[in-house]
């Protein structure tokens, strides 16, 4: 019996780390690529220049292009402050980021299926844009503390012909790919042992969709903790295997994807405790909603 697990085990662990190891590199390279050809700076100018609400629309799509964890997004957002971006763009950026990127919408979409992929992704970009509208008119601007940035100047000059732009991709995704697949190989792992050693009755009983507290439950859990949403999926496939519901597994993965313990550490450098403790339980509403959303679509 245990031997039967082990072999359960290790072939799950094997068939996803492979297909998400060729789909990070391939999909990375291609946001590399975007970036070569359409610039931070430019983006920064695009996103200062607009109303608020197409502001807000290119803010989420800029930060569903980055494929950095929530701490990342941190660092980029002082500078689109600092840039005279508005705040509801900002925000938009802020939550979209660590949320939304090509690769993870990949993963839903490979291992989830397109409809999950679909809800997953409106709800979380339609909300991000929402929500930062609605902090702008609430006044939630005046929440920014005063920062000063301190920009690298480089004088160098850098090729730009095609040639270097995918030598540059490439290195990028690569080097991406390296910090990542730490997060892969452990996500990758965890879901493997659930997949081959956790019994399925805990799992249903405790996280179904008979238990409507589930996923404000898993909302909760994942918000302090700092994972990606690249860790959680494989994390996810497994559970919902096991009868977790998709609700709640959607849940747990936005709450902490979307929110940390470090980066609300970061932001507090930024923002006041009020404008902190709205970007907490935005986090969590989001979760809530797309959860409940899924467990509706699925039944």
């Amino acid at each position: 019996m245990l031997w039967d697990n082990l072999i359960v085990a290790t072939k799950f662990f094997i068939e996803i780390a492979v297909e998400l190891t060729v789909l990070f590199i391939g999909i990375i390279f291609l946001v590399g690529l975007i970036q070569e050809y359409v610039p931070e700076e430019t983006i920064k100018k695009a996103l200062g220049g607009q109303n608020k609400v197409i502001g807000s629309v290119l803010g989420a799509g800029f930060g569903a292009l980055t494929p950095f964890c929530s701490c990342s997004t941190v660092p980029l957002l002082l500078g689109m402050l600092k840039a005279g971006v508005s705040f509801a763009a900002t925000m938009a950026f802020l939550f979209s980021s660590p949320l939304l990127n090509p690769v993870i919408i990949s993963m839903f979409i490979i291992l989830m299926g397109w409809k999950i992929a679909a809800l997953y992704f409106t709800v979380t970009f339609v909300s991000t844009i929402v929500i930062g509208l609605l902090l702008d008119r609430l006044g939630f601007s005046s929440q920014i503390k005063s920062v000063t940035v301190v920009r690298n100047i480089c004088d160098c000059e850098q090729e730009i012909n095609a040639k270097s732009r995918i030598q540059r991709s490439a290195v990028f995704a690569f080097s991406l790919f390296r910090q990542l697949v730490p997060y892969l190989l452990i996500g990758a792992g965890i879901g493997a042992f659930i997949h081959g050693f956790v019994p399925t009755e805990i799992i249903s009983r405790l996280a179904g969709q008979d238990n409507p507290l589930a996923v404000p439950v898993a909302a909760i859990i994942g918000v302090p903790i700092y994972i990606r949403a690249e860790t959680m999926i494989p994390i996810g496939l497994a559970l919902i295997e096991k009868g977790m519901s998709v609700g709640a597994v959607l849940a747990l993965i936005i709450g902490g994807a979307g929110a940390s313990i470090p980066e609300i550490t970061l932001l507090s450098s930024i923002f006041k405790k009020n404008l902190l403790a709205a970007f907490v339980m935005t986090v969590f509403s989001i979760a809530v909603v797309a959860g409940y959303l899924a467990n509706m679509l699925t039944l």
